[in-house]
């Protein structure tokens, strides 16, 4: 019995760890809510599920000049968030780790101010979402 508690507990722990994964729609109404205007709900659900699964967890592997993209937008340590021991101009203010919890305000927050000064094209899925791309419509 006492295995079983403590199987229990070491689950409860790892999906805890884990993060969250939303959908579309969660992640378009999370946003709206968040005060993202809603022309654009459809091209970050598109960049975060390519770059992420829509997964808030996620550290990309390195890229070509060391540094790691954090979070369900793939945010990069060298120019958007501080990595622990590393140089990062921080351009956002925070920790990498604040982009990788379940609440998806630093993400979001940090994405618009990418979105502000380098365009959508900043990440390298744009291609995939300049296009055409469903409605969120139906997400509300």
């Amino acid at each position: 019995m006492k295995a079983f508690f403590a199987l229990v507990l070491l689950a409860i722990a790892a999906s805890a760890q884990a993060g969250r994964t939303l959908d579309r729609c969660s992640l378009a109404r999370e946003m709206a809510d968040l005060g993202v205007p809603r022309d654009q709900l459809d091209k970050w659900t598109c960049i975060a599920q390519h770059e992420s699964d829509y997964r808030t967890w996620v550290v990309g592997p390195a890229n070509s000049d060391g540094s790691n993209d954090y979070g369900i937008f793939q945010i990069n340590d060298l120019y958007w968030c501080q990595a622990d021991g590393r140089f990062s101009y921080n351009e956002c203010g925070l920790s990498c780790n604040a982009l990788l919890t379940d609440d998806i305000t630093n993400s979001v927050r940090c994405a618009q101010k990418v979105l502000s000064q380098q365009g959508w094209s900043a990440w390298a899925v744009w291609h995939y979402c300049s296009g055409w791309l469903p409605s969120i419509d139906e997400c509300f």
